[in-house]
């Protein structure tokens, strides 16, 4: 009752002093995004995200001063047909000759034919750290672009990680960019349909947005200490405004209904405040809590995902029950304005029982056992292709071939099989082993050159340390990171050829890694290592704040389960979607086979937050019905069918401002969007409107166990005392103390 008072008396106060709190939300958000501007937002390096043993392999090199520099290559191909050498030696010289007076560039290597003369490389190496190669490649782009523009009769193009990087970051923002202005006008559209003015619909927006800010501003702070591993920003923004939007949507629906029923302004936020501002402030708890539990997953990309999410998901729920009082409260009365006619006509028919909802409702209320027999059932089949889920961290190959650099690193993988990828072996002996040492990375080169699975043209590049106590061996491979072959290759190196070699060295410490597959390998490890301790938390999460918010344990429970059959019925279909081919052209991808290794884990605690935006708000309803006097089962259709159309609102917000990633490039991005999107769905109608009633049915009163409400007799309501509510139409209305 304290948490519930606190809330009623912040929304009273806001209410009385709207210019106030509006006030003071501004200068909220304005110093947030003053401050996140004055701090920037640190990028995560390949340091922070490095991981099991390729993380000890890179440790090691840095400690013996032998961590690999930046290097681009210019790279000149044919059009079509056979390479015209003399052309290509024109070009190359020109090229060179531009990119010499860079600044930043430390050396221009001599030029490489492939062995099948079918392009000419140059490599050239960059000064600096090679993790921010991509924010300094710019001027190395633009000159050779000018030579390519210059020789038309040859291809000239400038590849390497650091411009591959900087192709995807540019259509990354650009894609994102197309999405978040499209989610917009999609959501402000949405809004329009439920409330049928252009006011009322646009303070959720506007809530959402001034979250998103408030939001970036203070992750730019937090980013400080938890570095941004690229799509923080992204989920701030989606997050943000599906759950801004869906918290403001709530509370105006309640505080509109409360209006209608006579109460007047001040009064119908107080009601709004006690009801949907308590849903609000449980949903908020529980999606802060599982994503919370992301801190347990070990990895930076997850910590800073969790960080970013925590942040914005507490500012909106701030925003909803404090600026949003006083916006109600000042701008009461034009909220209605301007009204769009037939829209306005049939959002004026919400008092009455909603037909299509009812008659959704019937299976559940009349034949309860089979609805939830039928409905689980279907959910578990959709559920059976993740138990093939395969999993993959994003590497070079499986980035959009639309990025003109990944177009060239083809044809540069094509010509040159040495490119394809890359194993680093590190190794560091205790002083006074350094003949040792040389005699094992002999042994470990003279072994790779004999075995099939690696590149013997050029030979494996050895590199030691001053002190002679550090040294790496770069082993390529002639398959591609995506391949069994290179999974195959790496395995040989640390389960056999390394141990062999390396491992008879006394006291020595060696690791493989520097290569996509191996990055691939240990960081799913580390997933499908930590998946099930982040999963059990996070639900034990949910657990706790829904036991204690409505007093019952049963419920509790049954939020759990229905949760996890919500997510992994999703699950089966990213399987069924993304690893399969049916799908490509509809949704414009090539099936990698796998599906994100991250995606998953946050799909999981994601959507265990933001279905608790309704879920809290239709329990809620069913229980304030039920304390009202009526029975489970008017209780159940009443508290889903008055409902029904806010819920379905808030889905309908999510599933488009997701849906919308589903049109982007990026492989990650659109699997995020499709998965959310999926799940929402599915959440907000086979669970919500089949499952959840069958089993308040078939549990009946014990539905609210251990709470008194589990003891009610059907005939003697359990009334809240007199100065705090009101029955009207069956239904309690907190009455506000005056």
């Amino acid at each position: 009752m304290a948490g519930r008072n606190l809330i009623t008396r912040a929304a009273r106060w806001s209410a009385v002093h709207p210019w106030w709190a509006m006030t003071l939300w501004v200068v909220f958000v304005l110093g947030a995004l003053t401050v996140g501007g004055m701090t920037g937002t640190r990028s995560a390096t390949d340091s922070d995200l490095a991981i099991g043993q390729s993380g000890r392999a890179a440790a090691l090199s840095r400690s013996g001063g032998l961590e690999s520099r930046a290097v681009e290559n210019i790279l000149v191909t044919p059009y079509r047909g056979a390479l015209d050498r003399s052309a290509a030696n024109r070009a190359l010289d020109e090229a060179v000759k531009a990119v010499k007076g860079v600044e930043g560039v430390a050396a221009v290597g001599r030029p490489v034919p492939a062995p099948d003369g079918s392009a000419l490389l140059v490599p050239v190496t960059l000064a600096g750290d090679p993790e921010t190669a991509d924010a300094r490649v710019g001027p190395l782009l633009r000159k050779v672009a000018a030579v390519r523009d210059a020789h038309t009769d040859v291809r000239v193009e400038l590849v390497g990680a650091g411009s591959i990087k900087a192709g995807l970051n540019d259509m990354l923002d650009r894609d994102l960019s197309k999405a978040t202005v499209l989610s917009l006008p999609v959501t402000l559209l949405v809004m329009v349909f439920v409330f049928g003015a252009i006011v009322a619909a646009s303070v959720p927006v506007l809530l959402g947005i001034s979250s998103v800010l408030a939001g970036l501003g203070l992750w730019g702070v937090a980013s400080q200490l938890v570095p941004d591993p690229g799509p923080v920003t992204h989920i701030i923004v989606l997050m943000g405004m599906a759950i801004g939007v869906d918290y403001s949507l709530f509370y105006l629906k309640r505080q509109r209904e409360e209006r209608a029923l006579g109460a007047n302004n001040i009064d119908a936020i107080e009601i709004a405040a006690a009801t949907s501002g308590h849903s609000v402030m449980i949903s908020g708890l529980v999606v802060m809590a599982s994503m919370g539990a992301l801190y347990l997953a070990g990895h930076i990309a997850f910590e800073s995902m969790a960080t970013g999410a925590v942040l914005v998901v507490a500012i909106a729920m701030l925003a909803s029950l404090t600026v949003l009082p006083a916006m109600l409260s000042k701008f009461g009365r034009y909220l209605d304005r301007p009204r769009v006619p037939l829209v306005w006509r049939l959002t004026q028919k919400g008092g009455v029982k909603p037909r299509l909802w009812s008659a959704m409702l019937k299976p559940s209320l009349r034949h309860p056992a089979l609805a939830l027999v039928l409905s689980v059932g279907a959910l578990l089949a959709l559920a059976v292709p993740a138990l093939g889920l395969r999993l993959k961290a994003t590497g070079i190959d499986d980035l959009p071939r639309s990025i003109p650099a990944m177009q060239a690193n083809e044809r540069l993988t094509r010509s040159f099989p040495s490119q394809a990828d890359t194993h680093m072996v590190a190794v560091r002996v205790p002083a006074g082993h350094g003949g040792e040492l040389a005699r094992g990375v002999d042994a470990l080169v003279s072994r790779v050159r004999h075995d099939g699975l690696f590149v013997h043209t050029p030979a494996p590049e050895v590199r030691t340390s001053r002190d002679g106590r550090v040294a790496t061996i770069a082993v390529g491979t002639r398959f591609n990171s995506s391949s069994r072959q290179a999974q195959d290759s790496l395995f040989r190196l640390r389960d056999d050829i390394a141990p062999a070699t390396l491992g008879r060295i006394g006291g020595a410490r060696y690791a493989v890694g520097g290569s996509d597959v191996a990055y691939d390998v240990d960081y799913r490890a580390n997933v499908v290592d930590k998946m099930p301790w982040v999963l059990l938390v996070a639900l034990v999460f949910t657990f706790l704040v829904m036991a204690a918010a409505f007093r019952s344990l049963v419920l509790a429970a049954i939020t759990v389960v229905l949760n996890v059959l919500s997510a992994v019925a999703s699950f089966g279909l990213l399987a069924l979607i993304f690893q399969r081919t049916w799908a490509e052209k509809i949704l414009d991808f090539e099936s990698t086979g796998r599906v994100v290794a991250w995606l998953p884990l946050l799909l999981f605690v994601i959507l265990l937050g933001l279905s608790m935006d309704y879920h809290v708000f239709v329990i809620s309803r069913i229980r304030e019905a039920a304390r009202g006097g009526l029975n489970i089962r008017e209780a159940v259709e009443q508290g889903i069918t008055r409902t029904a159309g806010v819920v379905t609102s808030a889905a309908v917000v999510m599933v488009c401002v997701f849906g919308l990633l589903a049109s982007l490039s990026f492989i990650e991005m659109k699997q995020l969007g499709v998965g959310m999107a999926c799940a929402v769905l599915l959440d907000a109608t086979l669970i919500r409107i089949v499952v959840l009633p069958s089993v308040v049915m078939l549990l009946g009163w014990k539905t609210w166990w251990p709470s008194r409400l589990a003891h009610q007799d059907e005939t003697r309501p359990v009334c809240v005392p007199a100065p705090l509510a009101e029955v009207a139409d069956g239904v309690v209305r907190v009455r506000a103390r005056r």
